[in-house]
């Protein structure tokens, strides 16, 4: 018997938990010809899909596979991603979710893609800590205590722009 990836399964767990927690659940897929997304949001190869409760119908996590039906510039679409293609997954707020390594292949007619490598498969990497508080300091990073001095490391991240979104950072 072969045995089952951990990975379907690490994310529906960070999807719940963004659900949980009020945070918007985030994927991003590496993009090929098994994936059935709308390519004019396609940028570099990769595409990040909201599949919240609110921006997706009928989604289901499979083992094999996302499926749902979302909006795309008020045109309703079907996506498909193979689990296979998923880099990541994260909350939209924070930042805080868990990354996977996924190998480029050859890039489908058409497609904007930077050459492909050879990666081998890894299992997966996590992002940050999701039990991590996310301060001016960056994620991750103790909150003071008034005048008091912080007993975290100095963090070398600096804050985002007032009124941006997190961005996801791979780390590999």
């Amino acid at each position: 018997m072969s045995e089952l990836s951990t990975k379907p399964y690490l994310i529906r767990a960070i999807h719940q938990w963004c659900t949980d927690s009020g945070y918007t659940p985030y994927v991003a897929v590496l993009v090929d010809e098994t994936v059935r997304v709308p390519h004019e949001f396609v940028k570099n190869g990769e595409i990040v899909l909201n599949i919240s409760a609110l921006a997706t119908n009928r989604l289901n996590l499979s083992n094999d596979s996302i499926e749902f039906q979302a909006r795309f510039g008020g045109v309703a679409r079907e996506v498909f991603v193979p689990v296979d293609r998923v880099i990541a997954v994260y909350a939209r707020e924070n930042g805080q979710g868990m990354a996977f390594e996924v190998t480029r292949g050859a890039a489908p007619a058409g497609m904007d893609r930077p050459a492909p490598t050879a990666e081998p498969a890894r299992p997966p990497v996590a992002l940050v800590p999701v039990q991590g508080t996310t301060t001016s300091k960056g994620i991750g990073a103790e909150p003071s205590n008034g005048d008091q001095a912080s007993t975290s490391p100095p963090d070398d991240t600096p804050p985002a722009p007032r009124g941006e979104r997190p961005k996801l950072t791979r780390i590999k």
